[in-house]
């Protein structure tokens, strides 16, 4: 007797993998510098398990930054996040503070 998840797993021919792997600072940068160095995109893309458009779009944010500057930047956009979380919280308590001052709580 099968199961249904033996039946579907013999069945299909094509496994669709998806990765929701993180990349450190470093490897990013080491596959940036693979790219810069000549190698092909595709080829870095696949040897390291990545989509094409992963590289583009970290080639276009990175490019030319150090792991100093890459580290700073990653900071600066947490501390950004985190400065508009506070905003967005403080514009709340003033809508309810300003509805509170009309009465109409």
């Amino acid at each position: 007797m099968t199961t249904l998840d033996d039946d579907i797993s013999s069945s299909s021919k094509m496994e669709v993998r998806v990765s929701s792997k993180r990349y450190t600072q470093a490897e990013i940068l080491r596959m940036l510098k693979e790219i810069d160095e000549g190698a092909a995109i595709e080829a870095v893309a696949r040897a390291n398990g990545v989509n094409r458009q992963t590289l583009y779009a970290s080639r276009k944010r990175y490019a030319g930054m150090s792991a100093s500057e890459l580290a700073e930047f990653k900071a600066l956009q947490e501390e950004n996040r985190k400065l508009k979380r506070i905003v967005a919280n403080m514009a709340l308590d003033i809508e309810a503070y300003k509805e509170l001052q009309k009465g109409k709580w």
